[in-house]
């Protein structure tokens, strides 16, 4: 917790300068719009209930926002918590050879609003989405850098109540991962370590949190690879 609130330190003191990314929402393209990329995996959030699913409540997560399903858009919809609001997966997750995929918007904050942390081998790593001021995306962490200090730093320009299509994948060599069509993280394996906040610990072995902001979060998919 520490070595965040020094990194927002530095960056009040010295803005970084990003490209801005427009990325295509996921509503019905008008003429000229790119499509979203298609859906593909077996659906593990029905849309209706948290079944296979668990609140979490420890740790920086004790005090989280009221979690709730939304039947209208078939979502989980994550109140602001104090700091962090979460949900994790309670069936059995693959280590690799793996692609999950979900639609994610930011309803109200400015820190991130799809933490999702997954794991890689025997390891766990978080990708994160809209950190660090609202637009922050990469891995935490790689060779204990934070998403705001590796080389999968990246920053788009989040718009509120807009849905994104997240997608990640993992494969004995790789970790990869976009924001509707736009690749934002895509680093190799070999000779890498992967490791996650302590905060992020009750989110294993795969789940989605926020961090000081309101979210919501739904089409949650998990695709198994061919070796």
């Amino acid at each position: 917790m520490l070595r965040q609130l020094t990194i927002r330190r530095q960056l009040i003191a010295a803005p970084l300068i990003f490209l801005t990314v427009n990325v295509v929402a996921d509503e019905k393209p008008s003429a000229g719009e790119k499509k979203k990329p298609a859906k593909t995996g077996q659906a593990i959030f029905d849309g209706k209930t948290l079944k296979n699913w668990r609140i979490i409540k420890k740790i920086d997560f004790e005090k989280h926002g009221k979690v709730t399903v939304d039947a209208k858009s078939k979502s989980v919809v994550l109140e602001k918590g104090s700091p962090a609001t979460g949900i994790s997966w309670t069936g059995k997750m693959p280590r690799s050879q793996y692609e999950v995929s979900l639609e994610t918007k930011r309803v109200a904050g400015s820190d991130f609003f799809c933490g999702m942390t997954f794991p890689v081998g025997k390891e766990y790593c978080s990708l994160i989405i809209g950190g660090w001021g609202g637009g922050v995306t990469g891995l935490s962490n790689i060779d204990g850098q934070a998403a705001i200090e590796n080389e999968t730093t990246d920053y788009i320009e989040f718009k509120d109540n807009q849905w994104y299509r997240v997608r990640l994948r993992v494969t004995d060599k790789k970790i990869e991962a976009w924001v509707d069509k736009k690749q934002i993280v895509d680093v190799d394996r070999k000779d890498r370590k992967f490791s996650i906040w302590w905060e992020q610990e009750p989110v294993r072995p795969f789940g989605v949190a926020t961090w000081y902001t309101k979210a919501a979060v739904r089409d949650i998919r998990l695709r198994k690879l061919n070796p």
